[in-house]
């Protein structure tokens, strides 16, 4: 028999996402998964959809409070006994045979912490879908990137990124998880609430000699921006925020303060640009962001004494500025890229 699945929903607010794709999680072609859905604390009438057309078919867990993804996730996942756990946005479609692939993979090779799939856009199925595309990295100044998409640019999949290979990040869209190494590595960080958390727990997982990887021959489509728009000032609040967290815990740098320093310049970079855009509300948002990292600075430090302590290997971070690329260089594909090297480095 195939090894245990827990393919894990978590939902809030999304009972017309749960309609629209769940029903195509419960025909995965595997034979030994169980479906669960974590409602965090939904005012809509999701729980009560569930119960009266899934009841039969899903796990049910409803939390009282709205822990966020990373929190919502960790408390779940404390209640769940699997070999292995996908954590699945409530907007993302899968097709049939998408769960196989993972397990393979995942069976061969026992040092794979994490794996994502081939992430497409459901709006537009021959392109890349933004959060994840085919496998995650990320700069020395922290910014993500995937193969598929840097920034805005989604590229057209012509099969360009069809191997299966090690990268930094697997996308929090859809993303199997070893729960032993889920585990270990002490799953999410909670203060993330949502967005980045993922980023921080495959760099933790590579710290302890787990590999993060991207398997392209499971695909799914990721509808995006089902629980938070993309334009919503508090995604990016998040984003801003946590970089600056993700940054502060995990950079081995000894002058990892001084990339701190010039990431928060970067960002007021950013903060122009929307000024300059019409949108004074992103600035005042920026401004937010790095407040609230500041207010909590001493309890990520703590958490970066105890990362730098406990490491085993070190992960390589793409040795360039993504933003020089990209804006001034004109490198908009992965493809133009040069000296991307994974996997991990020992010490």
């Amino acid at each position: 028999m195939n090894p245990k699945v827990a393919v894990v929903v978590l939902n809030y607010n999304t009972q017309a996402l749960l309609e629209k794709y769940l029903g195509d999680i419960l025909a995965s072609d595997y034979d030994n998964m169980d479906v669960w859905v974590v409602d965090n604390a939904s005012k809509d009438d999701s729980v009560s959809f569930l119960k009266s057309q899934f009841q039969e078919q899903v796990h049910i867990l409803v939390s009282e409070e709205n822990r966020g993804y990373a929190g919502g996730y960790n408390w779940a996942l404390s209640q769940i006994d699997a070999e292995y756990y996908v954590l699945i946005n409530s907007d993302v479609r899968v097709s049939k045979n998408w769960l196989n692939p993972l397990v393979s993979l995942a069976k061969k090779n026992s040092k794979i912490g994490a794996i994502q799939p081939k992430i497409l856009d459901d709006k537009k199925t021959q392109f890349f879908e933004y959060a994840g595309a085919s496998g995650g990295y990320i700069d020395k100044w922290g910014y993500p990137f995937c193969r598929g998409r840097i920034f805005d640019t989604l590229e057209k999949d012509t099969g360009q990124y069809d191997d299966a290979r090690p990268i930094f990040w697997a996308s929090g869209a859809c993303l199997f998880v070893r729960s032993e190494a889920f585990k270990k590595s002490g799953g999410f960080d909670a203060d993330f609430f949502a967005h980045m958390e993922e980023i921080d727990l495959c760099w933790r997982m590579q710290n302890l000699g787990y590999q993060i990887y991207v398997e392209p021959k499971s695909e799914v489509y990721h509808l995006g921006g089902g629980t938070l728009s993309e334009g919503s000032s508090f995604k990016y609040y998040l984003n801003f925020r946590n970089n600056l967290i993700l940054l502060t815990k995990n950079l081995t740098s000894p002058f990892w303060l001084i990339t701190l320093i010039w990431r928060m310049v970067l960002d007021g970079v950013s903060a122009l640009k929307f000024l300059m855009e019409g949108k004074p509300n992103l600035v005042l948002t920026i401004l937010k962001a790095h407040f609230a990292f500041w207010s909590t600075l001493n309890r990520s430090i703590t958490k970066r004494k105890q990362i730098q302590s406990g490491s085993k290997s070190k992960p390589n971070l793409y040795n360039h500025s993504i933003v020089w690329s990209y804006f001034i260089k004109g490198k908009k594909k992965f493809t133009d890229l040069s000296n991307v090297e994974w996997p991990i480095d020992s010490h």
